[in-house]
């Protein structure tokens, strides 16, 4: 396990060195993908080598947002002095690819809010009460007097917004709406980003959506809620990486709903879940951890042998016995 450390701690180590690679998780999302967008230009403007990695593609939904063509996947080894891993809760999160092409002596410093987090790295900073890994950075910007980027500005924006549900998640806090505040003041335009984000859809998010309402299913008591998607659907549908973000919410507004699981059938066999609840009588992290995963209270998800009839079972097996006692 390594060193916590503070903002002034992080700005020494960005001051010692000139070559920084920045890495997010596999699958990434926007916190994941705008995390690393983001601090990848402030380091760029503070005169430093800065190389975005991932192990996954930056999906679809989010290749609208500038400087995300510098995030690229590994192709071979990297000289770095520093890397960053940010908004992810454990290191094998990051991909093996990633890993191997960074297999020399670095320091690594762990930048998260996942309450999972395994802590580490040489030096790690979490806050659990950040709304988005994104939250922490901006905090850490503006203690220390960095520059914002109009890039860096938006990147932090979208990597909110995403986390958040637009702001509508229990995550959101007086804090959260303060920094979109203070970016919107510094010139972020809300309207054309919000438009790009929710509104700009490929057809076969619309397919997919339609799949789930076909094939979504209820427990009997009606307060577990789940879709599986199969290969064979995915293959069909033609999806790509990110279309199916957010869908899981559809499920989550159901009335009477305390959990909502997206089941989805990896190539490689393996069954992934994607898990919400809907208040704090139900902690989906401690569910996800019986199937080697984790997250956040409220949102979670992990990865569980196939196949796919069999995972769900032991999905709802697992989920019926953290459910809250009904009363009489």
């Amino acid at each position: 396990m390594g060193q916590k450390i503070t903002a002034s701690h992080f700005s020494e180590i960005v001051s010692k060195h000139e070559n920084f690679v920045l890495l997010s998780h596999a699958r990434p999302d926007g916190d994941a993908i705008g995390s690393v967008v983001a601090l990848k230009a402030v380091l760029e403007e503070l005169g430093k080598h800065v190389v975005g990695l991932n192990e996954d593609p930056v999906p679809d939904n989010l290749r609208f947002m500038r400087g995300s063509q510098g995030v690229q996947c590994p192709s071979g080894s990297l000289d770095a002095e520093v890397v960053i891993a940010l908004d992810t809760a454990n290191r094998e999160r990051l991909g093996e690819r990633c890993l191997d092409s960074l297999s020399g002596d670095q320091i690594w410093v762990n930048i998260d809010h996942h309450i999972s987090n395994e802590k580490y790295g040489d030096y790690w900073l979490i806050d659990v009460r950040s709304a988005a890994t994104a939250e922490i950075l901006y905090a850490i910007i503006r203690e220390l007097n960095w520059p914002l980027p109009d890039i860096a500005r938006d990147a932090l924006y979208v990597a909110l917004s995403t986390d958040t549900g637009s702001f509508q998640y229990s995550n959101t806090s007086g804090r959260s709406h303060k920094m979109a505040a203070d970016l919107v003041e510094q010139g972020l335009d809300v309207v054309a980003l919000t438009s790009r984000l929710y509104h700009d859809y490929p057809l076969r998010r619309v397919e997919l959506l339609r799949c789930l309402l076909e094939t979504m299913q209820l427990s009997d008591d009606g307060r577990i809620a789940w879709w599986t998607l199969s290969r064979g659907t995915k293959k069909r549908i033609g999806i790509q990486a990110g279309d199916g973000e957010g869908l899981i919410d559809v499920l989550r507004a159901i009335q009477g709903v305390l959990v909502c699981g997206f089941i989805e059938e990896m190539d490689d066999g393996k069954i992934r879940f994607s898990l919400r609840s809907k208040n704090s009588s139900v902690n989906v992290c401690d569910i996800c951890a019986q199937f080697g995963g984790g997250g956040h209270a409220l949102a979670a998800g992990a990865k569980t042998a196939g196949p796919l009839d069999e995972a769900v079972l032991r999905f709802v097996e697992v989920t019926q016995k953290a459910l809250p006692s009904r009363k009489l």
